[in-house]
Formats: structure tokens, sequence, C-alpha cells
């Protein structure tokens, strides 16, 4: 349903208004808005989450024509010229194009636990690293990732772009602590491998594939608490003497590799 829109005062586009800020400031309305061609077709297409409204440009209405037929019949489409784009989002929107979706009821823990595979993420406050932890789970056959309370939010808006849209289709928790998380995945029979530079862990070459795994990674920096470490099987990725660590979605890509490698085998 296309809607003409020239006025960035019009009401209808109140979800859009200052995104950026309401992006830094968290939103309380149950909205998020994604932004991109790739990442609104995988809304329209794959994404659980019910979506509200598109907003864009009107040079993007034509390469969009495909994307924009598969949406329901009552979700409206504002187009508007790029200037009120810009003007109601509060920035340069170059890509033209965003929407505005609901995040529904948090999934139970227990709808991602009969998955083989499972990456945990515990502190992570950075949303690129969030959104690159979704992407590798998503590549290496992850069935869902569970976050705990003092992680970001997965549908923050860049986060969701560097998941490349993963995050709007891969099953995810976020809530609880990572303690509680461990509880519940031993309860499952999971075997949790504990991400770290510690030199008494095991090496992940070293590491048996089999049954219900689950890699649970910690901040940059500060890395996993012992509390979470010692309830879990310490790993270490092996690396040049003298460097002990590298980037929290990256240890994850290894480690997610390592037991994906395992079960093709």
């Amino acid at each position: 349903m296309l809607v003409e829109i020239d006025d960035p005062r019009d009401p209808r586009l109140a979800p859009y208004i200052s995104i950026r800020e309401r992006d830094l400031t968290g939103r309380g309305d149950g909205r998020f808005i994604v932004e991109g061609k790739v990442t609104l077709g995988i809304l329209a297409r794959r994404s659980r989450f019910q979506i509200e409204s598109v907003f864009i440009g009107e040079s993007r209405l034509e390469p969009l024509a495909e994307t924009l037929a598969e949406l329901p019949g009552d979700v409206p489409v504002y187009v508007a010229p790029q200037a009120v784009m810009d003007q109601v989002a509060g920035f340069a929107i170059h890509r033209g194009v965003l929407a505005c979706a609901r995040k529904g009821e948090v999934l139970p823990v227990e709808r991602l636990l009969e998955s083989q595979t499972l990456l945990v993420l515990n502190d992570i406050s950075n949303h690129d690293n969030v959104g690159a932890a979704f992407r590798n789970a998503a590549a290496f056959g992850a069935g869902g990732v569970l976050l705990d309370e003092r992680s970001c939010d997965p549908l923050y808006r860049k986060a969701i772009r560097v998941s490349a849209g993963s995050a709007l289709w891969l099953p995810f928790h976020h809530g609880g602590t990572g303690l509680e998380h461990v509880a519940a995945l031993k309860a499952a029979g999971y075997e949790i491998w504990a991400m770290t530079p510690r030199a008494d862990a095991t090496p992940l070459p070293e590491m048996p594939v089999g049954g219900k795994i689950a890699i649970l990674l910690g901040a940059e920096g500060p890395g996993l608490p012992e509390a979470l470490i010692n309830a879990a099987s310490p790993v270490r990725i092996p690396m040049s003497p003298g460097f002990d660590s590298i980037n929290i979605a990256t240890a994850g890509a290894v480690a997610l590799s390592r037991i994906f490698e395992a079960r093709l085998a």
C-alpha cells in the first residue's frame, strides 16, 4: 500500500523520527528499525517479526518493486523525497530504505535448547560484535543465540546490518544472567565451551565434538568472569607466542567452524 508523503511532520512517520538518537537511548515502544535493501528483503521473506511499515526514498521505489510486492497488503509503504527522509531520520539515509517492525514476545530459553549447537553471549555491549556473532552463528549452523541481560540488543539497527540480517531470523533469547544460562544449558545436556586465553584451558583442536555444545563468549578486554569459566569447560584458541586473544566475534567463528567441520566429517 503506497502512501506518498511530502511533510516531515506527518504523524505516520513518528517511529522514524531521529532514529539515531533513539538507537542510542533505547526504544521503549516495542519497535525496531531495519535499514537497507538486503535486510528489508530478509524482513519480508524470512523474519518472524511483524512488519509495521516501510519508509523509502522516491528513487528506491522501482529497484525495490519485487521486495515490496512480497509485503502483506496492509503494510503501508511511505514514499518521500530524499530530503524529507533525511530530515525525518535526522541524518542522511544513503540507502534510502527503512522499515519498522515489532519485537513481539521474547522467545523462551527452552525454544533454543533442542539445537545441537548454540552461541552464548555474556556482557557483550558492542553492537558490531553482537551483529558479527549472529552472522557467524548463522554461517556455521548454530541453532540460536543466548544473550544475557547485560548484552546489547541484537535488533539494534546497526547490529542487524552487521549480522547480514541473520538477527531477523536466527532464534535468540535476550535476558537473564550468564549463570542462569549455564544452569539451563547443563540441565539440557549441553557441554559448554568457555572461550578464554587462560594457559590451563584445553586447546580448541583437542576438544572432542559430540552431542550438544554451547560456545560461551565474554566481553572484549575482561573476558568471561571466573565463575562462568569454572562452571564450564575452559577452551583456548592456540595463537602465536606473545599474543593471546582475538576479537570475540572472531573467536566465536573459529570455535563454531571447528564444530561445524567436525559434524560434517
